[in-house]
């Protein structure tokens, strides 16, 4: 989740204060005014923040443990240049922690294991996938859309976002995609790393969108472009681009940014769109046999599932959460739990996750659901950032 940074001269800026010594330090505070502590939350730093040419060399130290903080460069724009500085804070319950900006040598730079992976997949016809160290996701691309338009067996045609299973906290998509492709294996089968066996059909799956028109819900077909922008030991992301596409009569102009982040059960999706006021988040509710249920700036869908039970959520920030409809069909995969979500100024920002008992990373949905509670409390409160 995103951190909101304070600026005199716009609500989210970085606010820069001088230091009257000529070798001044940089220093870092980060505030967390809620009453409880503040981990896997990232903070976003440019060269022109820090005062710096460029970004490559910095580090940052946490002033009170004198540690170096796991950090991770980000090109936005593929230049070849380094945009962000990024790194996740601890910081306890209403209070602030401290962090110097420091030089590194070339021995001090240090590779970190990574995290946080997503790629294209052209080795199972067309997929996207992306995953941390807690979840996995799985989204359908252009040519498994032309597969089921010509007929072809093996396609897919969905916008909707498949959810692997996982046990592990390690990278798990090239091992299991090298193990469908050299027939060792499958990621539909449970060998102590999790699986891949949740279906999703047209529903929505876990965050698909939909927009509703005349009582029913009109959705894109496959993404037609894609672009990973990093990879690394705190965050994946990467850009989508759909067709334009026909919601009754208007036509809907799509694209998105999708960032995983490191301890992160929620993926986040940063949606472009034009031509409409709303979208609808979606969770499919497959069987109907589970329990919808809602809180502050939250949609959760508890289920049975196989031989254990999943939740799935949708978050947004109070600038974005309207409501919540639980829509049901006879018709297959056509039902899903929607969270209603305003477009301002032509973007919504959402969170799509899920928690799998088998995982153990949460006892129950009861576990779960407070979850979410503190999920919304943070993405509504975020964190301060003052730099001196």
């Amino acid at each position: 989740m995103k951190i909101r940074i304070l600026s005199f001269i716009v609500m989210t800026s970085l606010l820069l204060s001088a230091c009257a010594e000529k070798k001044s330090e940089t220093v870092i505070v980060v505030k967390n005014s809620l009453d409880v502590a503040r981990t896997f939350e990232m903070v976003e730093l440019t060269a022109k923040d820090l005062k710096v040419k460029d970004l490559m060399s910095v580090g940052i130290k946490d002033l009170k443990t004198g540690t170096l903080q796991i950090t991770q460069l980000v090109d936005l724009d593929a230049d070849g240049k380094m945009d962000q500085l990024i790194f996740q804070p601890l910081v306890s319950a209403n209070s602030e922690a401290k962090y110097q900006v420091v030089t590194l040598s070339q021995k001090e730079i240090v590779t970190h294991d990574l995290v946080c992976f997503s790629r294209f997949v052209p080795e199972r016809t067309d997929d996207y996938t992306w995953e941390n160290d807690k979840v996995s996701f799985r989204v359908y691309g252009p040519t498994a859309q032309k597969m089921v338009e010509d007929n072809v067996p093996g396609g897919t045609l969905s916008s909707g976002v498949d959810v692997w299973l996982k046990r592990v906290e390690y990278p798990v998509i090239n091992k299991w995609y090298q193990e469908f492709v050299d027939g060792t294996g499958t990621y539909h089968e449970d060998t102590g790393e999790g699986l891949d066996n949740f279906h999703v059909g047209v529903s929505r799956g876990v965050g698909g969108i939909a927009v509703k028109s005349n009582d029913t819900y009109c959705y894109s077909k496959n993404f037609s472009k894609w672009k990973t922008i990093t990879t690394g030991p705190l965050r994946t992301s990467f850009y989508l681009k759909y067709e334009n596409w026909d919601a009754n009569g208007t036509m809907v102009e799509e694209s998105k940014i999708i960032t995983l982040d490191k301890g992160n059960n929620f993926t986040q999706f940063t949606t472009s769109i034009k031509g409409v006021s709303e979208i609808s988040a979606g969770l499919t509710l497959h069987e109907k046999d589970g329990k919808v249920s809602q809180g502050k700036g939250w949609l959760n869908y508890f289920q049975p599932h196989a031989d254990s039970e999943i939740s799935t959520s949708i978050i947004a920030s109070s600038l974005y959460f309207d409501s919540v409809e639980t829509y049901d069909s006879d018709k297959k995969d056509l039902s899903n739990a929607y969270a209603h979500l305003n477009v301002v100024n032509g973007k919504v920002v959402y969170y799509a996750g899920f928690a799998w008992k088998k995982s153990g990373q949460f006892k129950d949905n009861i576990a779960w659901e407070a979850y979410l509670d503190l999920v919304s409390l943070k993405i509504n409160n975020p964190l301060m950032v003052e730099i001196k």
